[in-house]
Order: structure tokens, then sequence, then C-alpha cells
């Protein structure tokens, strides 16, 4: 009987210690790992790849990569991989669908309360040495407000369930793609106008990929119908809110605050959001939704076993391409 195959795995982006530990336990499998000088030669002879949002594919790279069956990327959105490229030189491309969903609904849950209770602007004021005078520092309380959920996926589902049960806020939700009886059991209005939303919610939270149809989905148009005390969160992709026009809109008032867990340019710095930054109402994080130590473990694991399996020849979740 022949040996087994034995494949060569690129692991292109730092991952956690237990997917590393579990990656070069796996029996017939080669690990590179990210601080090996090998890691630039993976067209020559890698079998698949590891990868997170540091690394961007191409077709070109694909092109290149004669040996190159199977792509994981630990996340879910895979806008830096070319998928069209993939399909082209057959090579699968996986993502880790739901295991993000409860960490990103946690954090964005964060953001939403940091911004209406003030915690980041006043933290920031006692350590600067000012004198906080309690009077002055009156906040915005969640409890049975509107949020607004753009984006009914698993993320939003999450989020829907944290504000409706701890904070029985009013829902409103926004999704053109997804079916007719998502939510059917929570309490939500669902609209066919995303203006609907905006001019309803006091939060609007944003859990879309991003697309064509969904770069700039929040733009001057948008911010302009938002309640002026209303707050607005992504979690989701930079290039869903248009950021010059959020600018604008922090100018002029227009909205009460913004959080931002992902920006157009990554990772976010002070040359490039200075001018955001310099708005107390505003909270910039570097895409730090799924990053917990327990979400980390599980999803790294979660790629190794997906890339085994396809390698293999096996059924693996959260198929692309």
């Amino acid at each position: 009987m022949a040996p087994p195959p034995n494949f060569k795995v690129y692991v292109l982006d730092p991952y956690h210690p237990d997917a590393i530990d579990l990656v070069l336990r796996t029996p017939n499998v080669e690990a590179i790992l990210p601080d090996d000088p090998r890691k630039k030669e993976w067209h020559t002879d890698a079998d698949g790849l590891m990868i997170r949002s540091d690394s961007r594919l191409t077709e070109q790279d694909f092109a290149k990569a004669t040996r190159l069956r199977v792509v994981v990327k630990q996340g879910v959105g895979v806008d830096n991989i070319d998928l069209e490229g993939a399909r082209k030189y057959g090579i699968a491309v996986h993502n880790t669908p739901a295991l993000n969903s409860e960490a990103v609904a946690e954090l964005s849950l964060a953001l939403t309360l940091t911004l209406s209770r003030r915690v980041a602007e006043i933290d920031r004021a006692i350590r600067s040495g000012a004198t906080v005078i309690r009077s002055q520092t009156l906040s915005t309380s969640m409890f049975r407000k509107t949020v607004g959920v753009v984006g009914m996926g698993n993320i939003g589902r999450f989020i829907a369930q944290k504000w409706r049960g701890a904070f029985d806020c009013a829902l409103f939700a926004y999704d053109p793609y997804a079916p007719a009886d998502a939510w059917a059991d929570i309490e939500h209005i669902r609209v066919s106008q995303l203006d609907d939303l905006l001019r309803a919610a006091d939060v609007v939270t944003l859990h879309v990929p991003l697309l064509d149809s969904t770069r700039g989905l929040i733009g001057e148009h948008e911010l302009a119908i938002m309640k002026k005390t209303a707050f607005l969160v992504n979690c989701a992709r930079g290039g869903i809110v248009d950021e010059k026009a959020l600018l604008t809109a922090l100018a002029k008032r227009q909205i009460g605050g913004a959080a931002l867990d992902t920006t157009e340019v990554e990772p976010p710095n002070l040359a490039v959001y200075g001018e955001l930054l310099q708005y107390e109402n505003v909270i910039i994080t570097p895409h730090i939704g799924g990053s917990t130590k327990e979400n980390q473990s599980r999803n790294g694991c979660f790629v190794v076993e997906t890339l085994v399996k396809v390698l293999e020849e096996q059924e693996a979740a959260g198929k692309l391409v």
C-alpha cells in the first residue's frame, strides 16, 4: 500500500499558537510558518495556504502556484482574495463562517456603549489631568432605544439578540438578500429600504460584506437622514462607510458619533485618521472584532482542520470557490 501523500502548507499570516501547534502536529503535513524565509517562495510548491486579512492573493499569484489546491482564510470577509482568479485555476477557497459572530457582536455592543456613555472621552480627560465634573458628563442610555441592523447574517443575528434581550431595544433590520423567514424568532421590523432604517434608528450597526453593491453604502445622503443623536458603528469592512462623507457629517453635527473597527486604510494611523480623531465622539479600533483569545484559538484550529480535509478530498465547511 502506497504511503499517504505529504502536503506542504504555508501559513502566510500570524495565527494563534493553538493553530500553529495543531498544524505542526498534523500527520503528512509540512508547515512553513510566517517567520520562515521560505514563505516568500510559496508559489513554487504550496499545496495549501492559511491566510488572514494581511495577505492579498491575486489571479497572478494563482497562475504561478501550479501545485496550489486550497486557500483557507480565517474570518468571513474574503475581499483580499481574487475569487474569480482562484476559480479560473481550480483552487478551492474556504473561510470560517459564523465563528467570528459572537466576538464581533460583543465588540459592536462595546463600541456602541462606549460612545453612548462617553467612556473613552471621559477616560482621556481624566488621564490628561482635567477635573471631570459629573454634571457635565451626561451621556445617553441605550435602554429601549431603536437599533438598526444592516445585514441579517450570523453577526447581525447575535447583535439583534443582545440588544433585544439585554436592553429591550426595538429592532429595525435591512438586508435585501436574507430569506423571508430570517430572524423569525426575534421581534423586529424588517424594512425594504435602507432609508427607513436610517431615519428610525438611534444606533446603526453595519454587518455586511464589502462588495460593489455595498461600497460607500453609508455616504452623504445616508448620514444626512440619520438622527442627529444617532451613532454609527462599523464592524464589517472598511469602504462600506464613505469616510470623507462621515468627516463632513461630524463637522456639521449631523450624527451623534461614530465607531469604526474597520477602515479604508488598515491598520489605521494618525496621519490618515487625525481629522476624524479630533472629534471626541469618534472611536477607531484596528479591526479587532474577532480578536479574543478564545475566538482566535477556535478559528485557527478550524482553519487547519478545513485545510487538511480539502487536501484529503473530504467535504469541508465554508467553501466559497
